[in-house]
Formats: C-alpha cells, structure tokens, sequence
C-alpha cells in the first residue's frame, strides 16, 4: 500500500513536470532511485553483491523494467492519471502468469479465469479504436502493465534465489539510468526550475514506490502482494480529480470496477486455497503464485 501511495504521487509529479520527453522523466525517476540505492549499499555490511547466476535476470529486470517506465511516462502525459494507474495496475496479474511461464508456479483454472477477465476490464479503459492517435497512448499504458508485470516475476524469481532486494533495486536503477542516457542527449530539452523539482519529486516518490514493491515480492508470492498495489487506483483517482479535474467517464468506471473486483476474486481464491491442508491438497504448490 505504501507503495501504491508512492507510485500515484509519482504520477502527479511526472504530469506536473509539464511537456518533457518521457526519456527525461524516466532518467531522473530512476537516477533518485540510484543514488539512494547505492547510499544504502555503501552503508550496508555486504555492500554490492551478485549471487551467483543472478546477473542474467537481473538484466531482464532492468530490460523489461525500463520498457514499462516508458510506456508508463508516454501514457501519464497523454490519458487521465486514474486511467493510466489502472492500465499499469495490470502488471499484478501479468506477474501471476509469468510466475507460471517463468518460475513454473502453478495456476489454476480458476485464476486463468480471473486474470482473463481483469484483461477484458481493461479493455473498457482502453477503449480500442480506429483512430490510433487516442488508441495508441491507451495501448502503450497497457504495454507497460505487461511489461511491468514480467520485471515483477524476475524480482520474485531472484528473491526466491536469494538476491538481495537492495542489489536488485540498485542495478535496475543505474542500468535502466544507462540505457536512458544517450537517448536523453540526443533529444534533450531545456529544463526549468520547476520542472526539476517536479521530476525530483517525482524521482524520490519512485524510488519509494520501488523500494516498497521489491521487499514486497522478495518475501511473499505475487498472489499475497497483488492485492493491495491496486489502492493506488483510489489515490490516482482522488488526485486526478482534485488536482487535475480529471473526472473518469462511466465506461472507464466500469473497467475499474471489473479490474478491482478481479483483484479481489484472486485475493480470496488464493487465500481459500492456501488455507487447505497440505495432506489434502498435495498437488498444489500453495506457496506460489
């Protein structure tokens, strides 16, 4: 929940920072993150340190990591802020289904189901249209969710291989940074004063946001954590409205009521089945997602 919170001030911060390249925004969200990162590493007793065949995944987090940070900044700029929240508020269930694709953590019908459902929802916010002028910025956002979600089943992958959070969070950080350089000179725009104090704060509120999620996938599976990332949903949409003025049309309502409702089912199905005896329920992994 914490950081739900962070992650929906982040938005209003990118949003604040008015007409920037979102190359820009996403190299300072994730320089704060960096340099708070390495702060708490330079402090720490272990300090840096890569458990053995971790680096490859790493680089998949920050790869698909980066890709989501683009996708979400290109939709924040473009579609209301509740809208964009939701969209990248798809990677929970992504994340259940790439544990299945990746770590071989077993789902079930019943959550096949749900998560068919919550990408229908999503489809009452997106909106498909012919016009991919309004189309395209909906369509990006759900890429994000996508690919947010599969960077979410490489941290729980590298958890459950005992990688350290911090490590994690440092190295998505400065690679994602690296990336994000050269393309940030070569369409850099001018910056005011304001607005790096928007991407500033909009840099500290991320690296809250990614501190609070990492420790959240790296000690409890993606079915126990999901659930509470979608109150970011209710802040984004409280400070759209009084912020922005940026009130949700019916249908998009209607696709938030679907997704969250979603959310919830998935929340209950899997506290149901983790409930069940191990004796009688031996061909469940319940630990899993």
């Amino acid at each position: 929940m914490l950081s739900a919170l962070c992650f929906a001030c982040m938005g209003v911060f990118v949003r604040l920072s008015g007409d920037l390249p979102s190359v820009e925004k996403g190299f300072f969200r994730n320089l704060i993150a960096a340099i708070a990162a390495l702060c708490i590493l330079i402090k720490s007793k272990e300090g840096f340190k890569v458990e053995e065949g971790n680096f490859k995944f790493i680089l998949l987090r920050a790869l698909f990591g980066t890709i989501a940070i683009f996708c979400n900044y290109y939709a924040l700029d473009r579609v209301p802020l509740a809208d964009a929240s939701i969209l990248n508020k798809m990677s929970p269930f992504f994340a259940v289904l790439f544990c299945f694709l990746i770590l071989k953590e077993k789902v079930k019908p019943a959550q096949i189901t749900i998560i068919t459902v919550a990408f229908i929802g999503s489809m009452f916010v997106v909106k498909p249209s012919f016009d991919f002028v309004v189309f395209a910025p909906y369509l990006c956002g759900l890429c994000g969710g996508v690919s947010a979600g599969i960077a979410h089943a490489f941290v729980r992958l590298l958890g459950t291989r005992k990688q350290k959070g911090i490590t994690i969070v440092f190295s998505f950080s400065a690679i994602s940074c690296l990336v994000m350089l050269p393309l940030m000179i070569i369409n850099f725009e001018p910056i005011a004063f304001n607005q790096l104090c928007w991407l500033l704060l909009a840099g500290v509120a991320a690296a809250g946001g990614q501190f609070f999620i990492t420790t959240a996938y790296c000690h409890a599976p993606a079915r126990e954590v999901s659930v509470f990332e979608y109150t970011q949903i209710i802040f984004s949409t409280l400070l759209g409205i009084g912020i922005f003025e940026q009130v949700p049309d019916a249908i998009s309502v209607l696709g938030y009521i679907i997704i969250c409702s979603m959310a919830f089912l998935m929340f209950n199905y899997n506290k149901k089945v983790a409930e069940v005896p191990p004796e009688t329920n031996a061909a469940v992994d319940i630990t899993k997602c």
